[in-house]
């Protein structure tokens, strides 16, 4: 709650503090942050603060998958949970019975050599 009042409340400041500073302070702060953004040495600052970043968290993701047998969220996530193993199983085992009991033609009425 501390956290909200104080965000709140620097919120407020900033609205009161840009409104009285006008169209013309704001052309002037942005005009300097694109300066800034655009100079050469900043972009080369951050392109290499970029890659090491993205080393960092290959580092990280190869560490992780290491230590955890799952691969992605997504693989994590797909997988059924023991109720659905469990009918699953029980499907499979219905399955394997009725092809069993359909006289030994298989799966969608083939024949063997045998039975020609």
């Amino acid at each position: 709650m501390r956290y909200r009042i104080t965000f709140i409340a620097g919120l407020a400041v900033g609205y009161v503090l840009g409104a009285k500073a006008g169209r013309a302070r704001y052309e002037q702060i942005a005009g300097t942050a694109r300066r800034i953004v655009e100079n050469p040495a900043v972009q080369e600052t951050a392109g290499i603060v970029g890659a090491q970043v993205g080393n960092a968290g290959r580092t990280v993701a190869a560490k992780v998958g290491e230590r955890l047998p799952v691969t992605s969220v997504r693989d994590f996530l797909s997988r059924p949970t023991s109720e659905e193993e469990a009918e699953m199983e029980a499907e499979m085992a219905a399955e394997a019975e009725a092809w069993a009991g359909s006289n030994g033609s298989g799966p969608g009425g083939a024949r063997s050599d045998a039975d020609r």
